[in-house]
């Protein structure tokens, strides 16, 4: 288990683009989880910490693609049909018993091994829809090729293979892999501890009675879903105060229980706005401002936990559509590399703007956008969503993700291909 330094978000500067503030994530942080050894059943979804190199072939024996007859293909004939007796019969499971001579066939199934013989035995599987068998023989079809449906050792992985990265996380395809090399049980990663608060004397939590001036807690709600769909640990530290002291004891606790703290409102620099002073007070803290809408400067600190262990604080705005892009381009990749995960930045897709759109020069702006159809050329159309305010959680709701507008466009017009990031590849 990694260490973070003090300094690990320390940053002079103006105003930071998105790819920069990303370069400078990757390189200061890492992974600060231990491991564990879970069965396959509990392994989904978890980060492997160790690389996985195949310890036995797969397939482990030549097999058979098909259900048919097993020849060797120098017993054919090459423009005419071939009459062989059968000899024998080979299930999945069941080898045939004794070799497989030249000049007769072998009744084979799918997931067979192929016989045993002189020259490394039968070498060629004709499909049953291609023979006719009577009377004890079987007659074949010309114009098969060597070596045809039969599958050979080794063919999907093979001894010595590395057939599973550390850093990744496991889905049912990678669980796959593992149980055929008949390993029960993988190393993984600690799920990463993360601590979720909001703050504001406004804020209330959903099902209460609402009193005046007041609103219900999105944010906490939603920050912790795009967590737990990342496989982490979430606590729920509630909604504090616009109290110091409140703020302070809440921020040492978290800190003591886990490897980070997401936190929402409270970062700008009001006079209750606490939120700032109790991290600079406790550790370190950085505003990143970065160079993108909807979003504010993101509060990015430190705070020392009891038994030394250096905590990162994330201080997302307070506006859920900006909490929500921030932690989407800022949060994900953050959370990915201090759980352990390889840092795969999610995928963009070209897609035709339908509506012309204006921007100011000098922020990246992401526009929540929904797909209306493809055009003549087959790719998708996209087109804004909802109204553009940073508090619009409707224009999330109805979206399918954002359009990436880079900082010097400032006007662009239907038809223009664009950069779409879909919330499927970070919501999942």
């Amino acid at each position: 288990m990694a260490q973070l330094t003090d300094d690990c978000f320390a940053f002079s500067g103006d105003l930071l683009p998105v790819d920069e503030a990303l370069s400078l994530l990757t390189k200061r942080l890492t992974a600060v989880v231990g491991t564990e050894t879970v069965s396959l059943s509990q392994a989904r979804q978890r980060v492997l910490a160790v690389d996985v190199i195949a310890r036995r072939n797969v397939p482990p024996y030549d097999n058979s693609a098909v259900d048919g007859y097993a020849v060797y293909h120098a017993d054919l004939n090459a423009d005419a049909e071939t009459v062989l007796p059968v000899r024998g019969r080979v299930a999945a499971g069941h080898p045939l018993n004794g070799p497989a001579g030249h000049g007769e066939a072998i009744r084979i199934f799918t997931g067979a091994p192929m016989p045993d013989g002189p020259d490394g035995g039968p070498d060629t599987v004709m499909m049953q829809e291609d023979c006719r068998e009577e009377d004890g023989k079987v007659t074949l079809l010309p114009g098969i090729k060597s070596g045809s449906n039969r599958r050979k050792a080794g063919e999907d992985v093979g001894e010595g293979d590395l057939i599973l990265k550390a850093g990744t996380r496991l889905e049912p395809q990678h669980i796959a892999m593992a149980a055929s090399q008949g390993l029960a049980d993988l190393e993984v990663y600690r799920p990463l501890r993360v601590a979720v608060l909001s703050t504001g004397d406004e804020v209330f939590e959903p099902g209460c009675d609402l009193p005046a001036g007041a609103i219900y807690d999105a944010n906490r709600h939603m920050i912790a879903a795009m967590l737990e769909n990342m496989g982490c640990s979430v606590q729920d530290k509630g909604i504090l105060p616009d109290d110091e002291d409140s703020i302070a004891r809440a921020l040492a606790e978290a800190a003591d229980e886990n490897d980070l703290i997401v936190t929402s409102g409270g970062m700008s620099v009001g006079e209750e706005d606490h939120i700032c002073n109790v991290i600079r007070q406790s550790g370190e803290l950085n505003f990143w401002r970065l160079a993108i809408k909807p979003g504010r400067p993101v509060g990015m600190g430190q705070v020392k936990a009891g038994d030394g262990r250096v905590v990162p604080v994330f201080g997302l705005p307070g506006n859920p559509v900006a909490a929500f892009t921030t932690f989407t381009l800022i949060g994900y990749p953050m959370v990915q590399v201090m759980a352990g995960q390889e840092n795969c930045p999610p995928r963009r897709y070209a897609v035709v703007l339908d509506a012309d759109y204006k921007k100011k020069k000098g922020r990246r702006e992401f526009v929540r956008a929904r797909l209306t159809g493809r055009d003549e050329s087959g790719l998708p159309k996209a087109v804004k969503h909802g109204a553009s305010g940073a508090a619009i959680i409707s224009s999330l709701v109805g979206a399918d993700g954002f359009i990436d507008l880079g900082e010097d466009t400032t006007q662009i017009t239907a038809g223009t291909v664009v950069d779409f990031l879909p919330f499927s590849e970070v919501l999942r």
